[in-house]
């Protein structure tokens, strides 16, 4: 029988409605918009944040409340006492040196710290590993060909370096790499996670931390010298003893405990992390490995180990943020194309949902479709 061909009218409806559904089943998005860690983006992917971003409050509240009080209280007693304007340099310094410690502050928190992109799929498994030796629990819930073993063997420097299987991440880690708990992400260099900046502290942040934890305790033993000196400069004005110059001026009190207390232990901090400096040690592996007890394959000496973190230029991070990925949810589509990409296992689930629901409504229709068909047989039969 013949059909007519299409008019063009028709075929423009027909194209229509396709590109009305590929715009409704896939949709574009950045990829900090579906990334499976838990950082919090701001800035359209461009700062990246650990989950809690609460404690960068709080330690901005403990930097920024002292100084204010030393330059609202203690600054009026420096800038009689001191001829020639230099109370106002020693305010202004104050205040100079809390604005470069708030920007390492943010430095630290806000910088990706060195995630290593996930792998939407385990890797092959390598030749010198056998069959037999692989276990087949250590990918979890991950279903793949072969299994992979928890650890392989990597030479660094000539020394064998074990490196483990993350499951989550689906990758062998690179040396010196661990996952944050916390984060849910894979860090190189990975150091810790600090709670005061509410970020993981590794390869890219690293040199911020160390900065911002000796900038701060410089700025504390600033404003504890200072309080003292004025503290001093109202003895010998009013020619009393320390606690009526404490009673003039309580708020330099105040501030001469509260900086002894951080001064220990920023300075305490800073010293540590000089040493793992100087020895190319993490805080992880230093709590973990002890390399003083065995040889360590990072080790370069002292004036190499500080070059690497002080005088070596920022590698950038391994993952866009804000490449721009397209999601197609009739078929869950994962971002493999882009470093990191991943898909959101919502999406997922609401195809799962959505096809078994399809498959329940076809299963029902087909019963009633046979049992209509009995019912019909059986009616002849009778008759």
């Amino acid at each position: 029988m013949y059909s007519p061909p299409l008019s063009s009218s028709s075929h423009d409806r027909c194209d229509s409605k396709a590109r009305i559904n590929n715009n409704t089943n896939s949709s574009q998005l950045r990829l900090y918009q579906i990334w499976q860690g838990r950082n919090r983006f701001y800035l359209g992917g461009r700062l990246v944040f650990g989950p809690d971003i609460r404690a960068l409050f709080l330690t901005l509240f403990l930097i920024l409340v002292p100084v204010a009080l030393f330059c609202a209280f203690v600054s009026r007693g420096l800038i009689n006492a001191f001829p020639h304007r230099l109370g106002y340099l020693i305010v202004a310094i104050s205040l100079l040196f809390s604005v470069f410690i708030v920007v390492l502050l943010l430095l630290t928190s806000g910088t990706d710290p060195g995630i290593v992109p996930r792998n939407t799929n385990p890797p092959e498994p390598d030749e010198e590993f056998e069959t037999s030796s692989i276990s087949t629990s250590c990918l979890g819930s991950q279903i793949g060909p072969l299994s992979l073993p928890p650890m392989k063997n990597v030479t660094v420097n000539g020394i064998v370096v074990k490196v483990k299987y993350c499951k989550t991440c689906m990758l062998y880690r690179p040396p010196r790499c661990s996952h944050c708990s916390i984060c849910d992400n894979c860090i190189e260099r990975f150091d810790h996670h600090c709670p005061w900046v509410g970020q993981c502290i590794g390869k890219r942040n690293y040199r911020y931390f160390f900065m911002f934890v000796s900038s701060t305790n410089l700025l504390s033993l600033y404003v504890f010298a200072f309080c003292w000196v004025n503290i001093k400069k109202i003895m010998e004005a009013r020619d009393c003893n320390f606690w009526s110059a404490f009673l003039k001026s309580p708020v330099s009190g105040i501030l001469i405990i509260y900086t002894f207390v951080v001064s220990w232990f920023l300075g305490g901090l800073t010293a540590f992390h000089l040493y793992l400096i100087l020895t190319n040690q993490t805080t992880y592996e230093n709590y973990r490995y002890r390399y003083e007890r065995k040889m360590n394959p990072f080790n370069l000496g002292c004036a190499r180990n500080f070059k690497e973190i002080f005088c070596t230029s920022m590698p950038s991070s391994r993952i866009n943020f804000r490449a721009q990925v397209k999601v197609d949810r009739s078929s869950s589509l994962n971002a493999s194309s882009y470093l990191g990409g991943t898909t959101n296992p919502d999406l997922h689930k609401m195809n799962f949902d959505v096809e078994v629901g399809r498959r329940q409504s076809v299963n029902a229709n087909e019963c009633k479709e046979i049992d209509s068909r009995i019912r019909s047989i059986g009616a002849g039969l009778d008759r």
